[in-house]
């Protein structure tokens, strides 16, 4: 490392790391996470080690939960991506690897001591571990849910008419018989017990940027506000200040990753959101005395055996095997003939290409080369960008593998056909990508963006309505300012009420609560009765057209409350919903079925939205087992907004659990000035006693904002 950086905080407790030097400059962020995160990284690389019952609680969900994280083994493979970087880059990760150590060598979190834990050093490796891990959950872990329903549906004798209705243009190479042979070895999806520890479910957000011209200052605005599991603390994000000579980082960075993913510097802005890329498939393995058949050369071949062993605290060690090949690790056991399901992430071993982008972002001046810096991040985000110059930008990035034609990634290939594998991997260039287009604004909210590439990479997006909804603002007037875009992160209008209610409204029956629903403006607003009255209709219609038309109502209750069927990919559900005729419906009429729901739905007591959102912020350490007087959970809270507002506003309980999909972190950039506007679900530090644990909530609920400055400002 270079010289002793300067650290100190600003009025709002954001720490400001100020050095002379790159290398001093990373130190002090490792050093700045580490005091006020320190025990929010340690969790983080626990888990995705496979290691909590080990080191922290030896029960079976931990077991469980281990077993997850060995399987997906993000832990192996990480000095390849180390050795890709540049020289320069391995000396600020190493310096900021130094910087965390400098603290945790020091003072390490008391929660982990009260249970034995003393934490080995930081080193490069757990950076390159979190970096997969905030790229896999929840994002394309959903989107591999999503595969893995399509399997139970057909094995549950779902008919091919219905398929092809909820999964439109994704089901190429389908072969029913086929699949209702795959022996799965666990009948669930992806287990909801893997959110009842400190790992983050990440999942909506919104970013949009305006060019000059339709702005009051002529320069860029852009926005950008992250939904993910909001009622939790510490916050996921952690805002900082960094300045090195007279260059500066600032916003939202992740503890335990150097550089800034959601922010800007002097002369460039960047806005996160989750892309929505498939880059994780599922092979249909035939398989027999621990081998695989491979149709070239009718053989068959030796699967890779490995083993992992599961340290138990106090308790004796559980011993794993996973069978792996060239399709990933098989979800069974070879060695019992039969046909099974073989898994691949395409970054499962990347890693490089976001440390260079995360280290190159500093010295940045243009759109162009934010794009190209950040087109070569390994998993699947995209960006909007902005710069001083007066130039706005969208760049997609993502390993995402290229499928022969025909092929979407949805569905179950068999793996002994070598032209089911994949075909190497899209070029950045061909990513949808684009630059000052003649509407003068560019919107990005988990929605299809296929038609800004050259390759079409989303097969299966979040529904248009918040996207659409940004746009019609946007197209809607000028001269906007940084007091719009915050305006906007709260706007709770529904484009998806709206689509519903214009079939529903000469249906509804006389009464009281009709007449309220009908009167609905369709904003979830925390005084809303009418919210509440058409989520207690749209749950009916999903019990009414998915329970009753084929998957029963006891696996609907399950998808709704324990995976993101329901909850991400609610656009492909409504397209069924909304349309005049379905093989879903079971021979009756559209109007019928909504007519139905509706009835029912208007005899339950209906409670102003903001009662029905209400959720408690619950410390990722004690998870609610400690009394709230303590102080380490606050609350309770209500939530605004809903699925398909721009202010994400989801509730859901899931495994027993309160969880939440919410505007984690807001920011808004004004190209002609050298700050940000921000506001945070938590504060700046973890540590309970510090005046700094929560104390921008208050902020982030009410819609106020603060501004986050360089040090020399």
């Amino acid at each position: 490392m270079g010289k002793v950086p300067n650290i100190a905080r600003d009025d709002n407790g954001v720490p400001q790391v100020a050095a002379p030097d790159e290398a001093s400059l990373y130190f002090g962020q490792g050093m700045a996470h580490a005091t006020d995160r320190g025990l929010q990284m340690l969790l983080m690389r626990i888990v995705g080690q496979g290691r909590l019952a080990e080191t922290l609680d030896p029960g079976d969900e931990s077991v469980r939960l281990d077993t997850f994280f060995r399987r997906a083994n993000w832990s192996a493979d990480t000095l390849a991506p180390l050795e890709q970087l540049d020289r320069l880059h391995r000396v600020l990760l190493e310096s900021y690897c130094q910087g965390v150590n400098h603290v945790l060598s020091r003072r390490s979190p008391w929660e982990l001591k009260l249970r034995g834990y003393r934490p080995e050093p930081w080193v490069p490796q757990d950076t390159i571990l979190l970096l997969r891990m905030m790229g896999y959950l929840t994002l394309a872990a959903s989107q591999g849910e999503m595969e893995r329903l399509l399997v139970e549906m057909v094995q549950a004798g779902v008919s091919e008419e219905k398929l092809r209705e909820l999964f439109p243009g994704l089901l190429g190479g389908l072969d029913l018989g086929l699949i209702k042979q795959v022996k799965l070895a666990d009948q669930r999806l992806i287990s909801s017990e893997l959110w009842q520890c400190a790992v983050p479910r990440l999942m909506a957000s919104n970013n949009w940027v305006v060019a000059g011209r339709k702005t009051r200052s002529g320069k860029p605005l852009l926005a950008n506000d992250v939904h993910l599991e909001g009622n939790r603390l510490p916050a996921v994000w952690c805002e900082m200040c960094l300045q090195c000579g007279a260059r500066y980082l600032l916003g939202g960075t992740i503890p335990g990753i150097p550089g800034v993913l959601s922010g800007r510097n002097n002369d460039l802005a960047w806005g996160v959101t989750y892309a929505f890329i498939d880059a994780e498939d599922s092979w249909i393995e035939r398989c027999r005395n621990g081998k695989f058949y491979r149709e070239d050369g009718n053989r068959w071949v030796d699967f890779g055996c490995r083993r992992e062993l599961i340290k138990r605290k106090k308790l004796p060690p559980v011993s794993i095997q996973f069978f792996e090949n060239d399709h990933g690790v098989l979800n069974g056991d070879p060695t019992v003939e039969g046909y099974y399901l073989a898994n691949r992430w395409a970054p499962a071993t990347a890693g490089a290409g976001a440390l260079a982008a995360a280290f190159g972002l500093l010295n940045a001046t243009s759109v162009d080369r934010g794009m190209e810096l950040l087109g070569r991040v390994e998993s699947a985000w995209s960006f909007v960008l902005a710069d001083r110059h007066g130039e706005i930008g969208f760049q997609m990035s993502a390993l995402a593998p290229r499928r022969r034609e025909g092929i979407s990634g949805f569905v179950p290939l068999p793996g002994w056909k070598p032209e089911n594998d994949w075909q190497g991997f899209v070029q950045v260039e061909a990513l949808p990508r684009a630059k000052n287009p003649p509407e003068g604004f560019l919107v990005t909210a988990n929605n299809d963006l296929n038609r800004y590439g050259d390759s079409a990479p989303i097969n299966m997006p979040m529904g248009p309505y918040r996207a659409d909804r940004i746009r019609e603002l946007l197209a809607g007037r000028d001269n906007f300012e940084t007091q719009d875009m915050c305006g906007m992160q709260f706007d709770v209008y529904s484009r998806q009420a709206q689509a519903f209610m214009s079939i529903l409204k000469p249906l509804l029956p006389p009464g009281p609560a009709a007449d309220l629903m009908a009167s609905w403006d369709l904003k979830y607003t925390s005084d809303s009765i009418g919210a509440s009255l058409f989520e207690e209709f749209y749950s009916e219609l999903f019990r009414e057209v998915f329970g009753k038309g084929g998957l029963g109502l006891e696996v609907v209750e399950a998808l709704r409350c324990q995976t993101g069927a329901f909850i991400d990919f609610y656009h492909n559900f409504d397209r069924i919903l909304l349309a005049e005729k379905s093989f879903w419906f079971g021979g009756r009429t559209r109007e019928e079925i909504h007519r139905r729901a509706a009835e029912v739905a208007l005899k339950k007591p209906a409670r102003p939205w903001g009662q029905v959102q209400r959720f408690m912020m619950t410390n990722i350490f004690f998870n609610g087992r400690i009394p709230t007087w303590v102080g380490f959970d606050r609350g309770p809270f209500s939530a605004i907004g809903n699925r398909a507002t721009i202010h994400q506003g989801q509730l859901y309980s899931s495994a027993g659990r309160r969880t939440s999909f919410l505007p984690s972190f807001r920011i808004v950039s004004d190209l002609s000035q050298d700050k940000a506007t921000t506001n945070l679900a938590g504060g700046p530090s973890d540590r309970r006693f510090s005046r700094w644990y929560a104390s921008d909530i208050k902020n982030w609920l009410e819609g106020r904002y603060k501004i986050l400055q360089p040090p020399s400002h």
